[in-house]
Order: structure tokens, then C-alpha cells, then sequence
């Protein structure tokens, strides 16, 4: 086959983490980076899995608090622990990342300058404005863009990309699909790399 399925939330930093290196492992083996925005707030429950507000503070503090610290520091990515803006509107960053997939504009370069600018910078991605900058900065002209990431066209595919991930069991952000295996967690990206030079045996 000859796609990697990209499920993730353009709100996660743990998609920030893994974003380059997927796009360099879809590149190398000859893939395309098939982008699959999707709903955090539905797959996780899907999953059976608590959505974050209701996890411990414990673990909250674990998972996104010195768990970003050491991963920022082994992958020397920048973070901000705690940016005020991560909660905020879904639909446009994915409807743009959709969009620029659909018009064959380089999705993999814009969905990390969007990630990347919500981590390491704290930038608005909600905002129209703060987008057409992000994708400028990923050599993108944003506009014919815009225009179409609100369409209902789009925002049906955004919902079917949640659709799409809540069937495969997709657990939560990142989540690679490699030829009917799935692997969630930007730190399981050697078994993805593994996936594609050799595959694992088939689950018994």
C-alpha cells in the first residue's frame, strides 16, 4: 500500500513531537502521508478511555507536564508545558489541513507549522489571520484555502475522519495506520519504521 494513515488532533502535542519524523518516514519509504485530522473529544471516549479534564491530577501532571519536559529535551523540540491556547476551535486548522490535502498543497509542511506554532510559539491556530502566517511560513498561500476549510464538504470529511478512527479503534493522538496495523504514540514511531521495512507477523 501506498499510504501511512495519519489520525490525530491538530491540538495535540504529542502530534507536535512525532510530526517531522512521520513525514520523514512516509518520505523515505515512499509513502503518502495520508492526513486524518479528527475529534479528540469523541475517540477517546469511544476508546473507553477518560477524556483529559476527568483524568487524575496525578496523571495529568505526569502525562503533560514532565513527560513533555523530557521528550522536548530528547528530541530537542522546544514546548510550552502550558500554552493558552491549546483549548480552542478544531474545525479550521483541520478543515485547512484537509483542504490543502485535497488542492495538493504540501499537507505534511503545514500540519507542522501548525503544530508546531500552537507548542512552541503559544500562537492563536484558531485564528484566520494567525493561519494565513503559519501557512506563508510553510511557503502555502492560505487563501484559496480558507475559503473552502469551513465547507460543509470539508466538515464532512473532517467528521468522517473522526467516524474513520472511532471504527478502527484508533485509541488516541498520534496514531499511525500502516497497512491494516495501527500504532498509537509518537513513541511507538520505531515500530512504524520497523511496519515499513519489514512486517510484523500477522496477530494471531
Amino acid at each position: 500500500m501506498s499510504t501511512i494513515d495519519y489520525y490525530y488532533s491538530v491540538r495535540s502535542v504529542y502530534a507536535y513531537f512525532g510530526s517531522r519524523r512521520i513525514a520523514a518516514l512516509a518520505k523515505r519509504f515512499g509513502r503518502t502521508l495520508r492526513h486524518r485530522p479528527m475529534d479528540l473529544s469523541r475517540v477517546v471516549p469511544a476508546a473507553g478511555s477518560l477524556p483529559f479534564a476527568q483524568r487524575s491530577a496525578t496523571l495529568r501532571n505526569y502525562q503533560f507536564g514532565r513527560e513533555l519536559e523530557r521528550w522536548s529535551e530528547w528530541l530537542e523540540l522546544p514546548v510550552i508545558v502550558e500554552p493558552k491556547h491549546h483549548y480552542g476551535d478544531r474545525d479550521l486548522p483541520s478543515g485547512l489541513i484537509l483542504a490543502a490535502q485535497k488542492q495538493g498543497c504540501d499537507a505534511d509542511a503545514l500540519s507542522d507549522a501548525i503544530l508546531t506554532a500552537l507548542w512552541r510559539d503559544d500562537r492563536d491556530i484558531a485564528d484566520r489571520g494567525v493561519l494565513t502566517e503559519i501557512a506563508a511560513s510553510a511557503g502555502i498561500d492560505a487563501a484559496p484555502l480558507l475559503e473552502r476549510a469551513l465547507a460543509p464538504d470539508t466538515m464532512a470529511e473532517f467528521a468522517a475522519c473522526t467516524d474513520e478512527a472511532i471504527r478502527m479503534g484508533v485509541l488516541g493522538s498520534p496514531t499511525y495506520g500502516v497497512d491494516g496495523e495501527l500504532f498509537y504514540g509518537q513513541d511507538r514511531l520505531m515500530f512504524v519504521e520497523r511496519q515499513l521495512e519489514r512486517p510484523f507477523k500477522v496477530a494471531t
